[in-house]
């Protein structure tokens, strides 16, 4: 994403979120499905790094942070409104020591240059790519970054292909109103990314298609 572009997307994220954010994992957690299935897969190795694109309020890093103890989670978003609540809930947790946090942009992130670390073990994706423009570019970055045995996995919403039409009619419209746009092309764009660079892709519906899981890995 061009500079002036990631600008007006952070200007725009933090418009949606200055209020949101205070609420946000309470109405949630109701319907973000996956996010603690993904968690349980991750399966970090010991002494491990963890960074989780588009970390919002942090609620994923800290459940992940509880769940594997012997990695070092990180962190970022381009909303500065979100981080603000996001330092608060680590601080509160109680592991400021093993989740830091950054503003940075999904499409450029520089590991290096965020958190100081070269090649993370494990990248995660949760349901971000319905709000980043350049979902593919993303996607793409995440898999670039990979250390050996790497792996980039994603949760985020499906097309609702095996639930009734009137409900992924009403739940579409829904999400409109939050610039929420669930990536059709998933599937395809996450196998191509992989192609083009040698690695292997996976996909998998969840909940009849309520939510779809994807990944990377770097074999």
């Amino acid at each position: 994403m061009a500079g002036h572009d990631a600008h007006e997307h952070a200007r725009h994220m933090d418009a949606i979120y200055r209020s949101q954010r205070h609420f946000y994992d309470f109405t949630r957690k109701y319907y973000l499905l996956g996010r603690d299935r993904l968690i349980r897969e991750l399966a970090p190795p010991p002494g491990g790094s963890v960074i989780e694109v588009g970390c919002g309020t942090a609620r994923n890093l800290i459940a992940a942070a509880k769940v594997w103890p012997q990695a070092r989670f990180y962190g970022f978003d381009i909303s500065e409104a979100m981080l603000e609540t996001a330092r608060a809930s680590v601080a509160r947790a109680g592991l400021a020591d093993r989740i830091t946090l950054a503003q940075g942009d999904a499409t450029t992130f520089d590991p290096k240059a965020l958190f100081g670390i070269d090649a993370p073990d494990r990248v995660f994706m949760s349901y971000t790519l319905s709000m980043i423009p350049d979902w593919r570019g993303t996607i793409a970055r995440g898999a670039e970054v990979l250390g050996p045995d790497g792996r980039l996995s994603i949760v985020d919403f499906g097309q609702q292909e095996g639930l009734p039409g009137a409900w992924r009619k009403l739940l579409f419209a829904w999400l409109a109103k939050f610039d929420v746009t669930p990536r059709a092309e998933l599937d395809p764009a996450a196998r191509e990314v992989a192609a083009a660079r040698g690695l292997t892709a996976r996909f998998r519906p969840l909940y009849r298609g309520y939510a779809w899981s994807a990944g990377i890995t770097r074999d």
